[in-house]
């Protein structure tokens, strides 16, 4: 129950995204890359520093090498059958007056259906993390679900522009925010299957969650956050990697 409690809590944090572009508008360049940044140098520092460890504790130098490699191959291969991308130059965020947005406009219409539908496989992974975490200690699997859930907020501006920028309600596009949503708690519980089998499991399941979020971080998180603004995305990479280092 713990786990499907961590991973509802980040898979729904990809609403808080929502709200933010609903209530405010669209975000600054550098608040948006200080964001980003934080959400990949979390997940990087995260993976090398517990992920990995505890998955070698776990399992062997050859479980561990296949399960990030499995990571890393599944992330890149849902990436390649639906592209998903954070807000970088999102001319489409722009929602001066909501209440006015036009109908409905078919090219928003896809374009946010097609990134909702990415983002939600891209939690079924993201659940699987949290749940390998949660089988090493409770502990890891709350620093996960933190994470991830920083790492969903974004994930949400990129959802709500197109959408609502097609005309969408708000209601409507939190509800199909939701959805997506729970994906991450349904891999969280595809995880616990598997892990309750054999500690080898876990220990994969440890690693591969560590391949998919180096995967997140350095091709979605930091080069977005780069484009974005260099500077702050730095700051937000290398503040982060201090504060789990920290903890």
């Amino acid at each position: 129950m713990q786990g499907i409690a961590y991973s509802f809590f980040a898979g729904i944090s990809t609403i808080l995204g929502v709200l933010l572009l609903l209530c405010f508008g669209k975000p600054s360049k550098s608040f948006l890359a200080l964001l980003l940044g934080f959400a990949g140098g979390i997940m990087i520092a995260i993976s090398l520093l517990e992920l990995l460890p505890e998955a070698l504790e776990f399992g062997s130098v050859l479980i561990t090498v296949i399960g990030f490699m499995l990571g890393l191959g599944l992330m890149s291969y849902i990436d390649h059958i639906v592209p998903h991308a954070y807000p970088q130059t999102p001319d489409h965020l722009e929602v001066e007056n909501p209440e006015h947005a036009p109908r409905v406009q078919p090219e928003y219409l896809r374009m946010g259906y097609l990134v909702l539908f990415g983002i939600a496989l891209h939690n079924l992974p993201e659940g699987l993390a949290i749940g390998a975490g949660l089988e090493s200690s409770p502990a890891l699997g709350l620093t996960l679900a933190i994470a991830i859930a920083f790492h969903n907020i974004p994930e949400g501006l990129a959802i709500a522009g197109p959408l609502r920028s097609s005309g969408m309600g708000r209601l409507r596009i939190l509800l199909l925010t939701l959805g997506a949503g729970l994906f991450t708690p349904l891999g969280a519980l595809i995880g616990q299957f598997f892990f309750q089998i054999s500690e080898v499991f876990v220990g994969g399941g440890l690693a591969l969650a560590a391949g998919a979020m180096m995967y997140i971080a350095l091709d979605e998180l930091v080069p977005s956050a780069n484009k974005l603004h260099a500077l702050y995305a730095n700051i937000g990479v290398n503040l982060a990697i201090v504060i789990a280092i920290m903890l």
